[in-house]
């Protein structure tokens, strides 16, 4: 995924390449999450929900642009559905662009491919502080209205927040 725009003379005139597709992703994916309102864009969990969400975005085939966006939609929330593979879909995807970038003659590093590996080792790297969704209840107690310091929390990869709240901005656009 070569960059669609370079600064300088010609495609050689070692100018500076621009992350077009990348930024275009991330925007799609930041656009998405605001119009869903479900947290604050000041947030980690709207980070990882963001960086999720564009990394699906970047990653999945064809171009995204205009009206496309909208038929992709299905796409995405296929990918990021509950059960899906999601991570380990990333991990292959991001390996054979990475390959191919490395094939490649022209001597730059694809500085998309650059940001969403960056984005892809935060969201591996960086745990947060979770309710713990695999807890049973203790018997009694209702986990619906339960608040959330009374209940069990644990530190997970970002990503695994980042998901479903990717999944979920979809749903409510």
């Amino acid at each position: 995924m070569r960059p669609e725009c370079t600064e300088g003379e010609g495609a050689g005139g070692g100018g500076l390449l621009v992350p077009m597709a990348w930024m275009y992703a991330e925007y799609i994916a930041d656009e998405l999450l605001r119009t869903g309102d479900l947290m604050p864009p000041t947030t980690l969990e709207y980070r990882a929900g963001r960086d999720a969400l564009a990394l699906t975005i970047f990653l999945s085939d064809g171009s995204v642009g205009g009206p496309r966006v909208v038929a992709r939609m299905e796409e995405w929330r296929s990918l990021t559905a509950y059960g899906t593979c999601w991570r380990e879909w990333v991990c292959a995807r991001l390996d054979r662009l990475e390959a191919l970038d490395f094939e490649s003659d022209a001597g730059d590093r694809d500085p998309d491919l650059a940001l969403a590996g960056a984005a892809w080792r935060w969201l591996e790297e960086t745990e947060l502080l979770a309710p713990d969704l695999d807890c049973v209840a203790p018997s009694g107690a209702d986990p619906l209205t339960a608040g959330e310091a009374e209940g069990p929390q644990v530190w997970t990869p970002a990503w695994q927040l980042g998901l479903p709240l990717g999944h979920l901005a979809i749903h409510l656009f």
